[in-house]
């Protein structure tokens, strides 16, 4: 069984039975409310903060700030035909890399394909922009994937 499954379990289980205590406690109501309302918030905040703390891949919809995804380095890639692409990434302003894990796509294979070979030819690194708030017709416009344009020669004297 997948760990991350069977933490999951383990906290559902254990908040359930606090939320049983809460309710079956000789408490007002609206503290009963309270802390039915607290159980049934803790349930998902677990579980993301589980996923967190994996080593695994993160799946790109559960990233929390979408926003961190305008232009990143992209470190390293593995492509699993018809089941996911995974991802390295180094996002601007983090002092360390993460994996995520993108759902298979053909053409963002394709345009990662390209961009690996395109930054491997002129001697910089693959990059990614927004691919979390696209849509795949958003992604056939603009390229997701693309390499780093060579650095500028230093002017001549």
């Amino acid at each position: 069984m997948n760990a991350l499954v069977f933490l999951s379990v383990t906290v559902v289980v254990l908040v359930s039975a606090l939320g049983g205590i809460a309710v079956w406690s000789p408490r007002r109501l609206a503290l009963k409310v309270t802390a039915l309302a607290t159980t049934a918030l803790l349930l998902p905040v677990a579980y993301v903060g589980l996923m967190e703390l994996m080593g695994w891949p993160k799946s790109a919809r559960f990233e929390w700030n979408p926003a961190t995804f305008d232009e990143v380095q992209v470190l390293a890639a593995e492509l699993k035909e018809g089941e996911a692409i995974y991802l390295w990434l180094r996002l601007d302003g983090a002092s360390s890399p993460r994996a995520y894990v993108l759902p298979w796509d053909i053409k963002l294979a394709q345009q990662l394909h390209d961009a690996q070979k395109a930054a491997r030819d002129q001697g910089t690194t693959p990059r990614m922009r927004g691919v979390m708030r696209r849509s795949s017709a958003e992604i056939e416009k603009e390229p997701v994937f693309y390499a780093d344009p060579q650095p500028a020669l230093p002017p001549k004297l």
